[in-house]
């Protein structure tokens, strides 16, 4: 009968004393406390415009800055794609040479004893002609030339390739990064929910004699210690908006909220996402085109060893007006002018150089073979990074769905906790273990499944199944 009155005498006095503490908005009822959804704002976050990823993505394709100077250095490699760049079609240019003269003249001769002199003589000259070279043999090394261009165009278009993936990976990891953190602020939230029922409580004991106020202390102190880890938690939030904002080619401080929450996928399989990495990553496949490339150098080089023929022709107009002609004794001026066409055939047979194009060549076939290794380099690269990230995506599952599991144990302990500290049967120090054991378990399910999420983007990368083919 006297505990029965005690009890009711808790429960009365607990809604004054209540009133007066602080208390968030919105409280859940303690007996079933529940996490909210990852997409939901979190209370000590200001309203903000919502970002989907999908969103995220077109804007960073289209503003990040690494995408675009990619894409402007792959236009720079496809505009050198072209015969003429390659020295297969024909040079022709236009020449206009004028010249003027003023000399002072003396001459004199046997039959003349007495020499004719003039002074400031003026002649001038035009000469304007067009010419035009055409290479018509040089080994073949212009069309070695053209296929080379090719090849360096496709290795900037994988390089672009994969510029834009490892941009959308990085940017799809920086968004479900500002989901986790937004997801630890309301687990903190949460916490705080937690701790002011425990300190609304504890006070009602204190204020009915049953309980001590130390006890009161020690839940402010805990209550304090939890708003002091949100604060902390909100910065890391703000970093997180920061850096996905940096990506984006946004300005900096732009709010927003995600719409999406952490999706994580268990439908990969490991042979398909090997496989897809040989075939397709586009660090890969730019490496087997630089071994095209180096061939081509060395191609080139035995070009070069080849006489070169070339045809020449032009036509020009030519016209001399020469102030400096004596006539007898007497200065004339002479004028002749030349107009017609021209034409031959040039040849040069290389002999000796010095050695320097086998020089060339021992560079050429040392070069070849460098990028062979950087393809088993890459290649090897590659399958290292794929089983890291394949072994960190299984081991993420498993702890996923164990944590899952746990979390509801957690919350159900809580609300058993918090109703037994309610009628007296558990110590302040056992609802604060507790409380705490909830907190991890919310955040490392969060830390998990971004893991398991951040393993998984890694083989979509690495497997090129990020960015569909144009």
């Amino acid at each position: 009968m006297l505990r029965s009155l005690l009890v009711a005498l808790l429960v009365v006095a607990a809604f004054p004393v209540r009133a007066q503490q602080p208390a968030l908005p919105a409280r859940q009822p303690a007996a079933q406390p529940q996490a909210k959804p990852q997409t939901e704002k979190p209370e000590t976050v200001a309203p903000a415009p919502r970002l989907t990823l999908a969103e995220a993505l077109r804007i960073g394709l289209e503003n990040n800055y690494g995408i675009q100077l990619s894409r402007q250095d792959a236009r720079i490699v496809e505009n050198n794609v072209t015969r003429g760049n390659a020295g297969q079609l024909p040079v022709v240019n236009g020449n206009l040479t004028r010249s003027f003269t003023l000399n002072n003249v003396r001459q004199e001769s046997a039959s003349r004893p007495n020499p004719s002199t003039a002074s400031g003589a003026q002649s001038n000259r035009l000469n304007a002609n067009v010419a035009a070279t055409w290479t018509i043999f040089d080994g073949f090394g212009m069309f070695v030339a053209y296929d080379r261009l090719r090849a360096v165009a496709q290795s900037q278009q994988q390089l672009t390739r994969a510029t834009a993936e490892e941009t959308v990976a990085s940017i799809t990891e920086a968004y479900f990064t500002v989901v986790r953190e937004a997801g630890k602020i309301q687990s903190f939230e949460e916490a705080l929910r937690i701790g002011q029922q425990r300190i609304d409580l504890t006070q009602a004991r204190a204020d009915v004699g049953v309980g001590a106020k130390v006890e009161v202390l020690t839940a402010r102190v805990d209550y304090n210690a939890d708003r002091s880890a949100l604060i902390q938690q909100q910065e890391a939030l703000k970093t997180a908006k920061v850096n996905l904002n940096n990506l984006l080619g946004r300005a900096p401080a732009l709010d927003f909220l995600p719409a999406d929450s952490i999706v994580v996928s268990r439908e990969l399989n490991r042979e398909t996402v090997l496989a897809a990495i040989r075939e397709n990553n586009p660090r890969l496949q730019q490496a087997k085109i630089n071994t095209q490339v180096a061939a081509y150098d060395r191609k080139l080089v035995r070009a070069s060893r080849f006489p070169q023929v070339g045809l020449t022709g032009g036509y020009g107009f030519n016209r001399n007006v020469n102030g400096e002609a004596f006539f007898g004794t007497e200065l004339t001026t002479n004028t002749g002018r030349q107009l017609g066409f021209n034409y031959g055939v040039v040849a040069s047979v290389p002999i000796f150089d010095g050695f320097n194009r086998n020089r060339l060549a021992q560079n050429a076939r040392i070069a070849e073979d460098q990028s062979r290794l950087q393809v088993a380099q890459t290649q090897l690269q590659l399958d290292a990074e794929a089983e890291q990230a394949w072994a960190q995506y299984q081991n993420r599952l498993q702890l996923l769905q164990l944590e899952e599991e746990n979390i509801q144990l957690a919350r159900q302990n809580v609300a058993i906790a918090l109703e037994r500290y309610r009628l007296g049967l558990l110590t302040p120090l056992a609802l604060r273990e507790a409380q705490r054991s909830q907190l991890d378990a919310e955040n490392r399910l969060l830390d998990i499944r971004f893991q398991a999420k951040q393993a998984e983007i890694t083989l979509r990368r690495l497997s090129s199944g990020l960015v569909q083919e144009p």
